[in-house]
């Protein structure tokens, strides 16, 4: 009797890591940023791809400006060279409709480092150091893109105070455990109005469970979650913190 309880909980158990492999997966595919939390437990993160800082008084910080100028510094990973190409696209999608552009690294204390990673993944403004930006297989430009603007300083724009105008989160489909990444932050949103189609936006099956959607739009908009360009709001988001104007 004992062995038939021990077998059917080993079956049940392999089954939900069947299931656990699967979704890992999909979401290596189709949504990569949330990769870094799922697989990776050496580091704290939150929210998929937001790297937690050591220290909890930490304040966001901008990377320094120079005559109205800021230029990043950044080094890539020997170990992810095949991916120099979106890395430097991803670059450009921020560097030519802003003020902010990256270099090449020599002797600066503080940069951006790409390394290998799991999913795509980044801390939150300039920490300081050698500060790292996961970027896994199936990261790409747009993916990169929006590490580098948590980079900068920015969050998702599904935390602003504002979102239930907009978004509803449907609870019961996010996988249990991951509901704490559908909170809100009080943060400065520069008084720009709610973009459901920012590249810093969650798109609507987000850590689902279920294959339903964690996050419905109030109005319909397909382009939500979208990681092909910056949107006019992204690019002014970018003005407005670094002082573009």
């Amino acid at each position: 009797m004992g062995e038939t309880r021990n077998s059917n909980a080993r079956i049940t158990y392999s089954n939900s890591q069947d299931n656990w492999l699967l979704k890992t997966l999909q979401y290596m595919k189709s949504d990569p940023e949330i990769l870094e939390e799922l697989i990776n437990h050496d580091v704290a993160i939150v929210e998929g791809d937001i790297i937690m800082s050591s220290d909890r008084n930490a304040v966001v910080n901008k990377w320094p400006e120079l005559d109205g100028h800021v230029s990043v510094p950044y080094r890539i990973s020997s170990d992810i060279v095949k991916k120099t190409h979106d890395i430097l696209s991803a670059m450009k999608m921020v560097s030519e409709h802003t003020c902010v552009s990256f270099h090449s690294r020599t002797t600066e204390p503080n940069y951006m480092y790409f390394k290998n990673g799991k999913g795509c993944a980044s801390h939150v403004g300039c920490i300081g150091g050698a500060q790292p930006l996961f970027i896994g297989p199936a990261c790409m430009m747009g993916n990169i893109c929006h590490e580098i603007l948590h980079a900068l300083g920015f969050h998702h724009e599904h935390t602003r105070m504002d979102r239930e105008k907009y978004i509803t989160i449907i609870p019961h489909n996010i996988m249990e455990g991951m509901e704490k990444n559908f909170g809100v932050k009080n943060g400065n949103t520069f008084q720009l109005p709610y973009d459901l189609t920012s590249i810093l936006h969650y798109g609507s099956d987000f850590f689902s469970a279920t294959g339903l959607p964690t996050i419905v739009a109030t109005k319909n908009e397909p382009a939500m979650g979208q990681r092909t360009h910056m949107t006019k709001l992204d690019i002014q988001r970018v003005h407005n913190l670094y002082n573009c104007d």
